[in-house]
């Protein structure tokens, strides 16, 4: 498809006068053609007289008017289709408290958490665990705590986690989650992105309170915006803040192993194709939607489309990885159709994407090293041994990483070659595009 070819697209803007941020999407778990849209103002004490609270369930078929409109007593920040029943949302509101709602039911909510048990700040995360009553899902906020709750019982949390990395349990010392990530394959784990721009890998089933957090990884000036597992590869992660995306690997606890360019405008979200592996989306604070293909180029995105003139504040793309929708800070929800070349496997993708994560993972491991005994040769010297520890022959991580780039790319050239002769001509750096 020619990457400059105009997507197909739909609009459909907050029909209310005062526009509010579009902060949340999530996309109806049967059909292609529902979408549930969060909307609130996150401006700090900005006017809230004029605005209203009322978020929105659209049938893209009839952009022009909700098919709900979800009427919450304080605005949702987010809001999630429950996988199990799809007639069931949950919503986390600007003030804390947790609400969920039945569409049979109307717009009003069946039940929403008491002020005094909720969390005491926006609930930025509101996501449905595995459970087999297909009612239990949890919470996080940049109170800095993390809620756990089963819908018929909104009375109270069924558990809770401080989010205080000195593991003290102090909820002076939390810090505050603007993301929360759960992989149903992983369901004792989850992931929290922070306002510090530090990611705090959990476990749930940890014996004592103290052990739940399990590792950190600092790799951004600002707030986390997203953090999200890759599909194919659950121990590779995205995380997108301030300026760049960054792809961690989870044994690598110092770095990323790989990251975008720094951006002139600000990263506002993120997410993995769902079909290819080593595909990925950004949105950004001047309005673009990009699209990258780290297996074929990573200083640039493949594909960057110019969605709206004010921010892109949040993403979602569909399960079959072909519609994605954006969600705007003057709260237009904007769904493009992704061309077919960008959401279908390529024949040894798979393959070259491992080859990659596992190069660049190695990489990493060699440099932390490296690190680790420079700091250990730094200390000893600083005790004054600095005589007695012997300097080893080792490879310079340069070194290193120039051989380990040299027999990747020859891995590459040769599958290139390979895929020339079958006929397969839109690889080799002209990536396929929207259309």
């Amino acid at each position: 498809t020619n990457t400059t070819s105009t997507p197909s697209c739909t609009s459909a803007p907050d029909p209310n006068v005062t526009k509010r941020t579009a902060t949340h999407l999530s996309w109806h778990p049967d059909t292609c053609k529902k979408l549930a849209v969060a909307y609130s103002s996150l401006e700090f004490q900005q006017n809230m007289k004029n605005m209203s609270f009322d978020s929105y369930i659209w049938d893209l078929e009839n952009p022009n008017k909700p098919e709900l409109v979800l009427r919450p007593s304080s605005p949702l920040v987010s809001l999630e289709y429950n996988p199990k029943d799809s007639h069931v949302l949950v919503g986390g509101c600007y003030n804390g408290q947790m609400a969920y709602w039945d569409t049979r039911k109307g717009g009003l909510p069946v039940e929403v958490s008491a002020v005094e048990v909720s969390h005491r700040d926006p609930v930025y995360g509101a996501i449905w665990l595995q459970s087999k009553t297909g009612t239990e899902c949890f919470s996080a906020s940049t109170d800095g705590q993390v809620l756990w709750w089963d819908i018929r019982k909104l009375s109270e949390p069924t558990e809770m986690l401080v989010l205080d990395i000195t593991r003290k349990g102090l909820l002076e010392n939390a810090l505050g989650a603007v993301t929360l990530e759960f992989e149903p394959t992983m369901p004792t784990k989850f992931m929290v992105g922070t306002e510090q721009g530090i990611v705090i890998a959990c476990n749930r089933k940890a014996k004592t309170p103290l052990e739940k957090i399990t590792s950190t990884y600092s790799g951004h000036h600002g707030p986390v915006y997203a953090l999200a597992r890759n599909p194919f590869y659950p121990k590779i992660f995205l995380t997108v803040g301030d300026w760049t995306a960054r792809i961690w690997s989870e044994e690598i606890k110092e770095s990323s192993i790989m990251w975008t360019k720094y951006h002139l405008s600000y990263l506002t979200d993120g997410c993995w194709s769902t079909v290819r592996p080593a595909v990925f989306f950004t949105t950004r604070s001047d309005g673009t939607l990009d699209v990258w293909d780290f297996l074929f180029k990573q200083n640039d995105p493949s594909l960057s489309l110019k969605v709206c003139d004010e921010p892109l504040s949040s993403l979602r793309l569909q399960d079959n990885g072909c519609i994605v929708g954006c969600g705007s800070k003057l709260g237009t929800v904007t769904l493009l159709e992704i061309s077919s070349g960008l959401c279908t496997l390529q024949r040894n993708e798979k393959v070259l994407a491992t080859a990659m994560f596992e190069r660049e993972t190695k990489r990493e491991k060699i440099l932390e090293a490296r690190h680790r005994e420079m700091r250990l040769k730094e200390r000893a010297r600083s005790e004054g041994q600095g005589s007695e520890v012997e300097e080893r022959p080792v490879e310079s991580p340069q070194e290193v990483l120039d051989r380990a780039r040299k027999e990747f790319f020859e891995v590459i050239e040769a599958e290139l070659q390979r895929q020339a002769r079958a006929e397969t001509q839109h690889l080799g750096g002209k990536v396929p595009g929207m259309g």
